[in-house]
């Protein structure tokens, strides 16, 4: 599978999963279970799903930019989970749980566009 195909459908299968089950989504991202969760988590799963199918669809000049838009947003996910440990909002472990995934994303994706440019 070509690695920007493979971003775009894990980008769309945990956006389905937060779809899915929004509370066990919040619990993974160590937020609070309250009554706003599964409608944040519901948002979260709007967004990856969008752009993973986006991505899936464009035509294969555009796919590069999509990727790179979602290197973006990941990237701002992890500035999001800094400030929340800076505004005490969230715990190490919290910020931990907030930040990781956020900064995997954008690693995988980075390698991914570096792997696909290669022809791999």
């Amino acid at each position: 599978m070509n690695p920007i195909t493979g971003i775009a459908v894990i980008r769309t299968a945990i956006g389905a999963g937060a779809l899915v089950a929004p509370r066990a989504s919040a619990t993974l991202f160590n937020l609070d279970a309250d009554a706003s969760s599964p409608y944040v988590m519901r948002l979260f799963a709007a967004r990856e799903i969008g752009l993973g199918v986006a991505t899936l669809a464009a035509p294969a000049n555009v796919r590069t930019a999509l990727v790179a838009g979602g290197i973006a947003i990941d990237a701002s996910d992890a500035v999001a989970g800094y400030l929340a440990l800076e505004d005490g909002e969230v715990s190490r472990v919290g910020q931990a749980k907030l930040m990781a995934p956020a900064v995997a994303a954008v690693a995988g994706a980075v390698v991914g566009l570096a792997l696909s440019r290669r022809g791999i």
